[in-house]
C-alpha cells in the first residue's frame, strides 16, 4: 500500500542501492539512479542537486508541507 508520507522504505531502497555501488561521487551516483532506480538523467542530477545543496532537515520540512498541500508532482514535471 502506497503511503506518501512514509518513505522509510525508500530510504533503505536508495542507501541500499547506494552501498552497492561502493563509490559515493556525484557522477556515479547519477548512473546508479538512472540504471538501477529509472530516473532520467535530467531528474538524476536534479534529486542529487537538491539532496546537497538542501539537505534532509529542509528537504523533509519541504515534504511535509507538499504532503499537507497534496502536491504530488510539482511543477517541474518530475
Amino acid at each position: 500500500m502506497y503511503v506518501p508520507h512514509d518513505v522509510s522504505n525508500l530510504v533503505e531502497e536508495y542507501r541500499s542501492l547506494f552501498d552497492e555501488v561502493g563509490d559515493d561521487t556525484l557522477d556515479s551516483l547519477k548512473e546508479t539512479l538512472m540504471h538501477e532506480a529509472e530516473w532520467t538523467a535530467g531528474a538524476a542530477e536534479h534529486l542529487l542537486q537538491l539532496a546537497t545543496e538542501y539537505g534532509s532537515f529542509m528537504l523533509r520540512n519541504a515534504l511535509a508541507i507538499a504532503l499537507a498541500l497534496d502536491i504530488e508532482d510539482g511543477e517541474l514535471g518530475f
